[in-house]
């Protein structure tokens, strides 16, 4: 019995684990709507009948529409560069290195057919592939077809996958320049590079890395267009040419390729000497070599200097302002344990990774984007904040995008009694303490997720202080914090008066508890709001019934236009109706 009870509570504490690493944040929750209930609910329900599911199997199967905002569809993108590389690549070195096609004729077959049942795979994926329309994703197959089929990417597509290799029956089978049209499909790799660098954390090495590999595939062209010209020409004809492939040191396959690639390596990037050119048609290609050379070279230098200067862009940035700053100590004479102080300042900005502007970053985001963003950046702070636990979403929306965050250094005042309130604060990280005016004595220790200062910019009626910074507190350490302006709170709690309520609440328990709240003058002050709340309501229902009378206005003009329009309509037809009346009466008495 013990051993089952034992089993049985093991059990129950693995289900309930399991349940409680499933659950999502309420907070989060309670945020985002319920979006996250019903996918919760939907996970849950997975009894339903069998033959609904297979009906919506085939249902898919029927409309199979890819995303191409999704991650199926970047994988097929990773799929389908893997032979257009392999095709520009290895096509142009087999054409021009008879050994390379002759040596491994079977392993070429078996690529290229491979290579080709993707290329048709793709075609039909993209007759698949959905695009977007007023927002929404077009999952119908017909205009699916006339978007993909009237682009020039459509042709392009359809001549990569022509099947020219089919005169392998009279030329033989080693001619794979025949099969040069599978070079047009190159668009997918560019399509798979490009979302690569929107999806990866790191662009600037991907830049990098492609521009590599961009210059190698070129170098790789001019190094198989050099042995197909010293080929024509003749090996060994001149110094230009490759040398005679007879000579043992220079007859064998990896010698030829080694070679030829360390030839366009050297005029391509112009860095070494090579022979020089005899014949006429020489000279012409090694002249096109140093132009493309010349381009390559500038193409280098350049994104190599921008990728660098983006990547110090941030810290350049940043010491710019150090910069200035020190400049103007400097001239103003100010004094070396200010400046000091100043400097530590900024150290720990950047050494914590503070110092980017979340507002400049964040600038081009719609506000719910923006919302979300620093909800879930700064969720274990939000949380524990008494104000946000309660408040409802619209609202920790307006907060959340009007918090500013700031800095202190340590010993640092951040409000002193009997200073005017013009800002709350939330403690986002870093302890504060609450202190006696000579600044050692400590009555009590604010951390994260703490709030102050709210008293100061609601003006509760009664308060003794009325505006009025109500304590000193003072920075141990550094501390982060969120500041939230007087004009900004009440700007957001406007059209949200329960959170106004919960504030006010909270601020006058305060104010009770230090005995700073004169209760007669906050009896008094209530029945003058409410007469202040009746007028707010009037003023209130007064623009309603202005709005809805506009309303009503623009409806009946629009009816009475429209009613004008059809009367008009209704004559001319009438006159129409008593000409042909008038002619017909005419005709019959000419008859008669």
């Amino acid at each position: 019995r013990l051993v089952r009870l034992v089993l049985v509570l093991r059990d129950w504490a693995s289900k309930s684990l399991h349940e409680e690493q499933q659950r999502p944040d309420p907070f989060l929750e309670r945020f985002q709507g319920p979006e996250l209930q019903t996918v919760a609910a939907s996970a849950g329900n997975n009894l339903e009948d069998e033959d609904t599911e297979e009906e919506n199997k085939k249902k898919k199967w029927q409309i199979f529409v890819v995303d191409p905002a999704g991650d199926w569809y970047y994988r097929w993108l990773a799929v389908i560069a893997v032979p257009v590389l392999y095709n520009w690549c290895l096509l142009v070195a087999r054409a021009c290195f008879s050994d390379l096609q002759k040596t491994y004729v079977v392993l070429w077959l078996v690529l290229d057919y491979l290579s080709d049942s993707i290329y048709i795979g793709d075609i039909v994926i993209r007759l698949h592939t959905g695009f977007l329309e007023q927002g929404l994703l077009v999952k119908d197959l017909k205009k699916l077809w006339d978007n993909y089929i009237h682009t020039l990417q459509f042709k392009l597509d359809v001549l990569s996958i022509l099947p020219t290799d089919l005169a392998y029956f009279a030329v033989g089978l080693h001619c794979p320049e025949l099969r040069f049209n599978r070079l047009l499909h190159f668009s997918r790799m560019f399509e798979f590079f490009s979302r690569t660098e929107t999806r990866t954390s790191h662009p600037n090495i991907l830049r990098i890395s492609n521009l590599v590999l961009y210059i190698l595939v070129i170098i790789h062209w001019n190094a198989c267009i050099y042995y197909a010209i010293s080929k024509a020409i003749g090996f060994g004809e001149d110094t230009w040419v490759y040398p005679n492939v007879t000579d043992p040191e220079y007859g064998y396959l990896t010698r030829e390729y080694i070679y030829c690639l360390y030839w366009s390596t050297l005029t391509l990037t112009t860095i070494g000497e090579t022979p020089p050119p005899v014949r006429d048609e020489e000279y012409l290609f090694v002249i096109f070599d140093f132009l493309i050379g010349v381009l390559i070279f500038a193409t280098i230098v350049g994104n190599v200097g921008s990728m660098i200067s983006n990547m110090n862009a941030t810290r350049a940035e940043f010491q710019a302002k150090i910069d200035a700053i020190k400049h103007y100590m400097q001239f103003r004479k100010v004094s070396k344990d200010m400046e000091t102080k100043v400097i530590k300042w900024f150290d720990y900005l950047w050494t914590n990774k503070k110092a980017v502007d979340e507002r400049e970053v964040l600038k081009n985001l719609p506000d719910k984007l923006r919302a979300e963003i620093a909800i879930n950046v700064h969720l274990e702070t939000l949380k524990k904040v008494r104000i946000f636990q309660d408040c409802e979403a619209g609202l920790l929306v307006e907060l959340v995008l009007k918090l500013r965050p700031q800095v202190f250094s340590p010993g640092d005042y951040i409000c002193r009694k009997g200073d005017i309130g013009k800002e709350m604060y939330i403690i986002k990280e870093g302890k504060l303490a609450v202190v006696a005016d000579d600044g050692m004595t400590q009555y009590a220790l604010l951390t994260a997720g703490g709030c102050f200062g709210e008293i100061s910019i609601l003006n509760i009626k009664g308060s003794k202080m009325g505006n009025r910074r109500t304590a000193n507190i003072r920075s141990l350490g550094y501390s982060d914090l969120f500041c939230l302006s007087k004009e900004d709170l009440m700007e957001a709690v406007t059209e949200y008066p329960d959170a106004k309520k919960v504030l006010e609440e909270r601020g006058r328990e305060i104010l009770i508890k230090e005995g700073l709240l004169d209760e007669s003058a906050a009896e008094a002050s209530t029945e003058g709001e409410s007469v202040e709340e009746k007028l707010d309501r009037l003023a209130l229902y007064l623009d309603i019934l202005h709005t809805r009378f506009g309303r009503l206005l623009t409806e009946y003009n629009d009816a009475q236009m429209k009613l004008k329009q059809r009367i008009t309509v209704l004559e001319s037809k009438m006159r129409q109706q008593d000409l042909e009346d008038l002619f017909s009466d005419s005709s019959d008495s000419l008859l008669e």
